[in-house]
């Protein structure tokens, strides 16, 4: 359940290395963006993802194969897949120029390049089901070297001259049980029962006794056993040798190898996103030089392919005049679904594909920042509030006005106030001081305030419906704050009993009730908070101009007496 399993269909091993790789590592030039999503588009246009992915799937993991011949290291097989990969590319060539194709399908044909002198090569010399290892022998096909053939044609010829000796021996001998063998710690050997061993010529010598036989060798065969042997060491020398001198006449042509199987594994990324994009309804989305994300209808890539029901699309709309939502709404009512299915598209744009959605205009996006779930670090002994800190930490000190930035749900786990307070305090940091494009889901219905004081900040939530026992959630964005929780609702889903559930009823009106009776002056609380100590805060923090700031910036420790030290100490004292 990732974004690469969803989009990663390729038909080669490097088109998939390479797909992951655009995702880890996202382009942000747009000559680049713009070439890919034409050459996805061409395909499409052209029809030619059935035509093309047989034809890829063919060329196989031609970029490791290619690592090892750099390296002399390929086993035969490798380069029977090298002569199979370098089959296909007359085919592609073919399909990539035909009339009807775009310029820029054109010019990735003239990067594959051909090689039908490699293919020749391959061809000739390596036969069609070599071995695993060259050791093993019979890797060089018969007739690719005259000397090999002479060698070879000496070995073979064996089973024919021992099947003469052996008839012959027997005549001779009149020994019906006599044979003649072959292993590879003895050599060759006439073999005779035990019981007609005594009938073995005198000229026979003897070299193994078996239980129920004897071995022997004679003069003849031991000469014709060194010939052997000599043959088939000499065959498999000169074959080692013929090996690799394959590998000097394909070292001069690496080059040119090695792009045209970068250019194939992007071709099958480009044929695969071409194929996703056709199957899963994505559409092309538009670059734009101003600050914003405008998505129409979005849909989550990873989550809609596994419903059973349609899956809820809605609307994004980011920009510098409303860069900051506050999002509220239920449990399980899709708040995390809405923030990730905006960085994923956001994602998928910048690395050249077409996004789900109806339409798409994305803005300049320099970095996605996350703050989204819970988990410790009980390694480096840091609790899941550290781990959240020190992500919220790094958000803080590295966004900037063309940064994506998605919090869920910060400061929950702390205190009521505390998280309250923090969370507060990085919405309006992010709002005022960052500018970052930010999704900021909250539990915390006091922030829905925020958009009443902090320019470019909106409130949108997602709905659910009550009926009886029964919570139905929309998954629908809409404008405004939420009205309520639903927690009860969702613990009532997950099982809590209802003994349990009774007793939370019960507080939540027992609270409700107090915090109506006190709800007008926490809220007027929080706007004047909002109005004077925050806003002085946060605008001392950014431009560091503060009297405090400048006292510190010309104290010299150093330079101090104890009296003079401490008549600092309260100037600074009574400036805070």
């Amino acid at each position: 359940n990732t974004l690469a399993s969803v989009l990663d269909k390729c038909v080669t091993p490097m088109g998939s290395r390479l797909l992951k790789r655009w995702i880890h590592q996202p382009i942000r030039n747009a000559e680049k963006l713009g070439q890919r999503q034409q050459h996805i588009a061409d395909i499409l246009q052209q029809d030619l993802v059935g035509a093309l992915q047989p034809y890829l799937q063919q060329v196989g993991d031609m970029e490791r194969i290619l690592a090892r011949v750099a390296l002399r290291s390929a086993r035969p097989r490798d380069l029977t897949r090298l002569r199979t990969a370098l089959e296909q590319l007359p085919y592609i060539h073919q399909i990539l120029q035909t009339q009807k194709t775009s310029q820029n399908l054109t010019a990735l044909s003239h990067r594959i390049g051909d090689f039908p002198q490699l293919f020749d090569l391959l061809q000739r010399a390596i036969v069609d089901s070599p071995p695993l290892l060259i050791r093993d022998g019979g890797v060089i096909a018969e007739g690719y070297h005259a000397e090999l053939d002479e060698w070879r044609s000496l070995s073979d010829g064996a089973t024919k001259y021992l099947e003469d000796l052996e008839l012959r021996e027997r005549e001779a001998t009149g020994i019906d049980t006599l044979k003649v063998g072959f292993n590879a710690v003895h050599g060759y050997y006439i073999q005779i029962s035990q019981g007609q061993a005594h009938k073995a010529p005198i000229h026979y010598v003897r070299r193994q006794t078996l239980k129920n036989a004897e071995r022997y060798i004679i003069p003849e065969l031991k000469t014709y056993e060194d010939k052997v042997l000599k043959a088939k060491g000499a065959a498999l020398a000169l074959e080692k040798q013929l090996y690799e001198d394959i590998f000097d006449q394909l070292l001069p042509h690496l080059g040119a190898l090695q792009l045209a199987s970068f250019t194939l594994a992007e071709l099958d990324v480009l044929a695969n996103l071409a194929e996703r994009a056709e199957t899963l309804n994505y559409v092309q989305p538009q670059f734009s030089d101003e600050i914003g994300i405008h998505i129409a209808n979005g849909r989550h890539p990873v989550v809609e392919p596994v419903l059973k029901a349609p899956f809820i699309a809605n609307p994004v709309n980011l920009n510098s005049q409303r860069h900051l939502l506050i999002i509220t709404g239920p449990n399980m009512g899709g708040k995390s679904t809405y923030m990730r299915q905006t960085a994923l598209i956001t994602l998928m744009a910048y690395i050249g594909s077409f996004v789900p959605a109806e339409s798409a205009v994305i803005g300049p996006v320099d970095r996605i920042f996350t703050r989204i779930g819970a988990s410790d670090d009980l390694a480096s002994g840091r609790s899941t509030f550290m781990v959240e800190m020190t992500e919220m930490a790094n958000i803080l000190h590295q966004a900037t006005a063309n940064s994506l930035v998605l919090i869920d749900e910060i400061g929950r786990g702390t205190s009521t106030y505390d998280g309250l307070s923090l969370a507060w305090a990085c919405a309006e940091w992010l709002a005022k001081k960052r500018r970052a494009l930010t999704l900021f889901a909250t539990h915390y219905f006091e922030l829905t305030i925020l958009p009443e004081q902090l320019e470019g900040t909106a409130n949108v939530h997602l709905d659910a419906l009550e009926h009886g026992d029964t919570i139905v959630f929309m998954h629908a964005v809409q404008e405004g704050a939420a009205s309520k929780s639903y927690g009860l609702a969702v613990a009532a889903l997950a099982g809590v009993p209802q003994s349990v559930i009774k007793l939370a009823k019960q507080k939540l009106s027992q609270l409700e009730k107090l915090s109506r009776q006190n709800a007008d002056q926490k809220i007027q609380d929080l706007r004047s908070l909002n109005q004077t100590q925050g806003e002085l805060a946060l605008m001392e923090e950014d431009d560091g101009k503060s009297a405090v700031w400048e006292m510190l910036e010309k104290l010299e420790p150093d330079d101090l007496s104890p009296k003079q030290a401490l008549a600092y100490l309260y100037q600074l004292k009574k400036l805070v």
